[in-house]
């Protein structure tokens, strides 16, 4: 700790920060552009000075750069001194001498960090009047707007884009004042992180395109506290509505997961909420009549009560309470979590390698900590993409760890940069194809699913002696274990991340040996298990990993064992073969679908039932760490369109329930689900403190989903009568749908909807929100673990995965895209422009053996499954392997399996 003065005040900060965090962290008000807390200091834009003095005695004192400057013990300086004020002035006024005077018409008007600060320096006129300087946009892809016009040459992006994410494709050209941010010519932005340039850079530079076709102000929309439904990591979200259909998804900070940063799926990906076809209204299959709620209840009860025997189809990307719901309306036995055979195995070794293996499953925080990493089989930039951008930083430790030994502090980021060259901690990655992650890899290792596991066991084995041993290791294979067996020995933190990727347990159970392999060492060690669907974690521990597979439950279906089904979020082509999806379908006497998205199911249902979005509903999902969070509704449907029959999916069912047993409804709203899941899995019972409780008050306030300058709802409804209605009242949880109410840095951090805080109205307000800036919420972090780890696990014995091959055959892998591979974003407008044509991938060394090119059509035959498509050829893919995307035909090809592949003449694929 250190003791530093700013006018004429004493504070205690941590002397490891420089003066303009420090004093940022105490709540004081300094300008800045350059500096960001993930992206330390640089000194370009001048615009943080502040008067330092020698000792309490001087009263000339000197002008620093406070980011530039360490809080030392015993530094004096002055934040409101003339001559330190009159400088920053300055400054942001040769900032904006060619910045043009738009704000009433660019996109980030509102919302702009320099804006902010231009009104926290007092600059309020211009004075030049001469012709500025313009530059042409550039198109970057679907997700960011370009207008360089407005650049005030922070660096912030190009630092962020290259240094932090890595991105390759984009830099600044040119010198002195006429510098330009982008491309070397227009083209998509290829990062997998590009949108959070909307959010890094201080002016309308880059902008969110997905917003700008149906803009509205920030002050005139509505935001909840939301965590993203896009993968399983659970990212903290604000999604900002406006007449009902989502605007845009900014980030939400939260210290332990995401901080200030998204994946592009998860920011842009939002667009399948606001789809015309979507489910609006309760349906009979075959018939275009829209029923009423209670008369589609009675129709749904009375098609239940005649049923000989019901299962009940659940779903990874529905909400803990919505699959309880369905559980309780047909039994814990009759009960699917809704994954696919293979999944559900590998789901089952998740809950119980995570219910024995004493090593904590890290978060993105502590990730980004570790100083040795271990990837087996999982490309975690397409399956769980943030984790990816925490891995890349983990990388720089290395670096950092140089320049603290030179007396270099770790925030002064061009100093670290030129230390640390490209000496970066050591990355291992296993895998069955190329990743993105292989330009940081100190070293790649390719290989079918199998042999990775091998791998795996083999390093468990060089670590500790205990574990079992692989007899079967070519000497490279021996030196590269041993290599990355002594690497994470060395560590100090070291981390294995494998996953549900490639549907192999056997890699599973490598990760988990080698884990605690290093725990029996003393080791520090963490482990991350990455899954597929945002609740996918949430689903498995409701069933204690013991579930059927959709196969299972189809397969009694077919051999009229089961009669009916009742679906809820989940389209089954996307878990099971077609043929056995179609022909269960066609042999249930009854099939009822809860959905928010017209799937194929859907589309098969004898009755449809319109569920609500995440949008639209509240519940809670449990990431791959354990942690449970809580999402809250945006907006309520019905105040917009008062016949829409959508609901939350466990409303739907918990009244259909009650219709069936001739009860009055007793699940009214959010907490009363909550307490009998509690009752019925006591192992739930922390997740209450996922989020305050409905009755939640602060000073007898509900807490305001709309900024204090919301436009009011003038209007809003003009469409329907010009009489407005009171506004919706929410009693599923604390917060208001309106500007009424409390707002502000010092409520539940589960509750914070959107970062605003007095002058400061850009994402930079998240400094008003922490503890310390880049630190937890004052509130602390949001979320709840509900694992514990236990000292329980016994090392895995090896197994072995028996494939008979002949000259033609391959076996199949699933390949992930970050758009194509999740379901719901695939079925936004601008997600769909980056996904991939359909293929299947064959290595260099198997196009020759079995005389194929590239980009020809082939057949892929799976016993009584074919399909055509068109081949590509890798030259990063293991041999004897069929990559396989999922992608929609593809998903209903099981992993691991032996398959021909032919060639196919004619032109076209169809698959």
């Amino acid at each position: 700790m250190a003791t530093i003065h700013v006018d004429g005040k004493s504070y205690e900060v941590q002397g490891s920060k420089n003066l303009l965090e420090a004093c940022l962290s105490l709540g004081l008000d300094i300008p800045y552009f350059c500096w960001h807390p993930k992206l330390g200091s640089v000194g370009a834009c001048r615009q943080c000075a502040v008067k330092q003095y020698n000792d309490a005695n001087d009263t000339r004192g000197r002008l620093v750069m406070s980011c530039m400057t360490p809080a030392a013990d015993n530094t004096f300086i002055a934040i409101a001194d003339d001559e330190a004020q009159a400088f920053r002035k300055n400054v942001i006024e040769w900032l904006m001498t060619n910045h043009p005077h738009d704000c009433p018409v660019c996109a980030e008007g509102g919302h702009c960090h320099l804006q902010d600060m231009t009104v926290m320096t007092a600059h309020s006129s211009r004075r030049y009047r001469f012709e500025k300087r313009t530059h042409l946009n550039q198109y970057l892809g679907p997700f960011v707007k370009h207008e360089m016009n407005r650049c005030i040459a922070c660096y912030r992006c190009d630092r962020y884009y290259k240094d932090y994410a890595g991105g390759t494709d984009f830099g600044v050209y040119g010198a002195h004042d006429n510098v330009y941010f982008g491309r070397t010519e227009s083209g998509v932005l290829e990062s997998e992180f590009s949108g959070n340039l909307t959010e890094v850079c201080p002016t309308g530079v880059f902008t969110d395109k997905t917003h700008a076709d149906h803009y509205t102000r920030k002050w005139d929309m509505q935001y909840a506290p939301s965590i993203c439904q896009q993968c399983a990591v659970g990212c903290n979200t604000s999604p900002g509505e406006r007449y009902g259909e989502l605007r845009r998804i900014e980030n939400r900070y939260n210290g332990a997961v995401n901080h200030y940063f998204l994946c592009d799926r998860g920011r842009f990906g939002y667009g399948y909420v606001n789809r015309k076809n979507r489910p609006q209204y309760a349906r009979l299959q075959h018939s275009d009549a829209n029923m009423t709620t209670d008369a589609a209840l009675d129709q749904a009860a009375l098609l239940l009560r005649d049923a000989k025997r019901i299962a009940g189809i659940g779903s990874p990307r529905a909400s803990l309470e919505t699959n309880f719901a369905l559980q309780t309306l047909v039994g814990k036995a009759n009960f699917c979590a809704g994954f696919g055979e293979t999944e559900q195995i590998v789901q089952q070794k998740i809950y119980q390698l995570l219910s024995t293996l004493n090593v904590p499953s890290l978060s993105l925080r502590d990730i980004e900590d570790a100083d040795a990493v271990f990837i087996l089989g999982e490309d975690i930039t397409q399956t769980a993409p943030r984790i990816a951008l925490a891995v890349r930083q983990a990388a720089k430790n290395r670096g950092l760890s140089l320049a603290y030994g030179r007396k270099v502090p770790g925030w002064n980021a061009e100093a670290v940069k030129n230390i640390a060259q490209r000496d970066l901690s050591p990355i291992f990655i296993s895998s069955v194809s190329a990743t993105r992650l292989d330009d940081i890899a100190a070293l790649t290792h390719r290989a079918t699913p199998d042999a990775i596991a091998r791998l795996g066991f083999a390093v468990a084995h060089m670590i500790d002696a205990n574990a079992p041993a692989v007899s079967d290791l070519s000497a490279d294979e021996k030196n590269q274990a041993q290599q990355i067996a002594d690497t994470l020995l060395a560590a100090d933190k070291p981390l294995i991340i494998s996953g549900t990727g490639l549907q192999s347990p056997a890699l599973l159970d490598a990760a988990a040996n080698v884990a605690a392999a290093l725990k029996n060492h003393g080791k520090n060690v963490g482990i991350n298990l990455t899954q597929l669907e945002c609740n996918s974690l949430g689903v498995t521990l409701l069933t204690q990993g013991n579930s059927l597979s959709v196969e299972a439950v189809l397969t009694a279906v077919c051999d009229g064992m089961i009669d009916t089904l009742v679906i809820t979020e989940n389209n089954l082509y996307r878990r099971a073969p077609q043929h056995l999806v179609d022909a269960a379908l066609a042999a249930a006497k009854v099939v009822i679908v809860l959905d928010h998205q017209l799937t194929q199911t859907a589309k098969r249902a004898t009755m449809l039932l319109p569920a609500a979005s995440f949008a639209e509903a509240d519940g809670t999902l449990v990431n791959i760490e354990g942690r449970a969070q809580r999402f809250f509704q945006v907006y309520d449907p019905a105040y917009y369109q008062t016949d829409t029959q959508i609901h939350e999916g466990w409303r739907w069912l918990h009244a259909l329930h009650s219709t069936l047993m001739n009860k009055s409804v007793d699940w009214s709203q959010l907490d009363d689900v909550i307490d009998e899941l509690i009752v019925a899995h006591p192992f739930f019972a922390s997740i209450r403190e996922a989020a305050p409780a409905a009755d939640f008050r602060v000073h007898g306030l509900k807490i305001a989903r709309e900024s204090r300058r919301y436009s009011g709802r003038t209007a809003m409804r003009a469409n329907l009568s010009v009489h407005e209605p009171r506004a919706s009242q929410d009693i599923d949880s604390a917060l208001a749908y309106s500007m009424e109410g409390i707002s502000g840095p010092g409520n539940p951090s589960q509750l914070i909807p959107f970062a605003n805080a007095p002058g400061w109205n850009s994402p930079q307000a998240w400094n008003k929100f922490q503890d310390e800036v880049g630190g937890p919420l004052r509130a602390g972090d949001s979320g709840v673990r509900l694992i514990t780890p236990q000292a329980q696990f016994n090392f895995a014995a090896i197994t072995h995965t028996t494939h008979t091959q002949s000259a033609n055959t391959l076996q199949t892998v699933p390949v992930y895209h970050l758009y194509g591979s999740e379901e719901q974003s695939s079925r936004a407008d601008v997600v769909k422009e980056r996904i991939p044509a359909a293929y299947v991938a064959i290595s260099s060394a198997d196009a020759t053996k079995l005389g194929l090119i590239s980009e020809q059509n082939v057949k892929v035959i799976a016993g009584d499954i074919s399909l055509q498509t068109r081949l590509s050829i890798s030259d990063e893919l293991a041999s004897g392997l069929l990559a396989v995307p999922v992608l929609k035909g593809f998903a209903s090809i099981r992993a691991g399996i032996m398959v021909q592949l032919e060639s196919v003449s004619g032109e076209g694929a169809n698959a």
